[in-house]
């Protein structure tokens, strides 16, 4: 009966994946083509455009050949790598011709640990960060001595990123061992027991069943959740200060944009590693919470060249530690949601303390969006303000979002105050 179970309630976080690596492919080389073309008349010649179209119509070409061949040969192989290495040469050609096509090189990146045999998956990752460095600091090849610099600069990033993700994905198959061999050893349990309580046998299976998938899941959450709050928001803070650098011609500037760059490394890389041991925000290891926001939203101001306000209204307690990470990591989705599609000028953050209720409110006076299209932006493979949501519910919190084009958006958080010596 477990057997059963199992195979009918596929994980769907499992499906999701499978759907991603059949189209994933198709969607991002349309993604770099698009974008390809829309910078062709700046970035191309007529002999790239020409090249371009005819990589981009044998990537469409080897993706529907490997569609058919996949089915005979799932899983890692001699196959799966040829394909991996013939799909990573055009994204680097077609990267060579336009940066933008860099879209479709990150393919490389999800693709290693499902295509490549083990001992190929470093060599794998390398080489489309290689890729990925070479777009992501100005295109291929680098031009002049700066440009090798800050190609080799991005480059030791994306490898330093790289390491950090197979340092969790490794942590995430070592939980899901231990969880296996346990449940392994509860299943033999109730074998013996079964002789005795025969009626109870399903019940007790069904109870195992559902045990492991919820520590699954809840695991996987909790890691996909810290991963897009710490490391990609990190990584999109040093892409920002690592295109100022691209663009201007000041040594100076160069170097303090260089400095900043590295520094949200660092931090992402701290914040990377208290993720593996399930710790608090490194933000709220010396400071409460407001002043741990106070510090965000002041930071995050002066990053973004935006006027950023924080208030507290209340009598501010220290809270508890779930409900401080929680509400920091909350204020931090949303300010980081507002720098890449708000377009703001002014940003405004209130933490209320409300006698059993706690209240984060994030306003900004940008674009704005139709409510009505939410879940289409937030089904995109991202974990915005459906990780907001989930990490309120989870303190028995809820998160609300207004807004309107063209009149800013409102984010609003509140929590039961649950004081830190609870």
């Amino acid at each position: 009966m477990s057997d059963g179970v199992s195979t009918a309630r596929r994980d769907p976080v499992e499906e999701r994946w499978a759907a991603f690596h059949r189209w994933g492919p198709y969607g991002l080389l349309l993604v770099g083509t698009l974008a390809a073309a829309a910078t062709a008349d700046l970035l191309m010649s007529s002999a790239d455009r020409w090249a371009a179209l005819a990589l981009v119509g044998s990537a469409v070409l080897l993706q529907l050949c490997w569609g058919r061949l996949r089915r005979t040969r799932p899983g890692p192989g001699a196959a799966a790598a040829v394909y991996y290495f013939l799909r990573w040469g055009l994204a680097f050609a077609l990267t060579w011709l336009n940066p933008f096509f860099a879209f479709y090189a990150v393919c490389g990146y999800f693709g290693a640990q499902v295509l490549l045999p083990r001992r190929l998956v470093k060599v794998g990752l390398f080489a489309s960060a290689v890729t990925m460095a070479g777009s992501q600091s100005g295109g291929l090849p680098p031009k002049g001595s700066m440009g090798w610099v800050l190609f080799g600069a991005v480059l030791v990033i994306n490898v330093v990123l790289i390491t950090v993700f197979s340092h969790l994905a490794a942590q995430e198959d070592e939980r899901t061992r231990v969880q296996g061999e346990t449940i392994a050893e509860l299943e033999t349990t109730n074998a013996r027991l079964q002789q005795a309580l025969d009626e109870n046998a399903a019940l007790h299976a069904q109870l195992l069943l559902q045990a492991r998938e919820a520590g699954v899941a809840d695991e996987r959450r909790r890691l996909a959740a810290e991963i897009h709050d710490t490391i990609a928001q990190g990584l999109a803070g040093i892409i920002a200060q690592l295109q100022v650098v691209t663009s201007s011609t000041d040594p100076a500037l160069a170097r303090e944009h260089l400095a900043s760059a590295q520094a949200l490394a660092r931090h992402s890389l701290g914040e990377a590693r208290r993720s593996v041991q399930n710790l608090s925000p490194l933000d709220l290891e010396h400071d409460v919470l407001h002043e741990a926001l106070k510090k965000t939203v002041t930071e995050w101001g002066a990053r973004h060249e935006v006027r950023a306000d924080f208030t507290v209204t209340g009598t501010a307690v220290q809270l508890h530690e779930e409900i401080e990470a929680t509400l920091l990591r909350i204020a931090q989705e949303a300010l980081a949601n507002a720098g890449r599609h708000a377009g703001a000028s002014r940003v405004g953050v209130t933490l209320s303390f409300m006698g059993d209720e706690v209240s984060l409110d994030v306003r900004d006076d940008g674009r704005g969006f139709d409510p009505l299209d939410l879940p289409a932006r937030s089904g995109t493979g991202g974990f915005g303000l459906d990780g907001m949501r989930a990490r309120a519910e989870r303190i028995a919190g809820a998160v609300t979002v207004e807004s309107e084009p063209g009149h800013g958006t409102a984010v609003s958080a509140r929590v039961p105050l649950v004081p830190h010596d609870h």
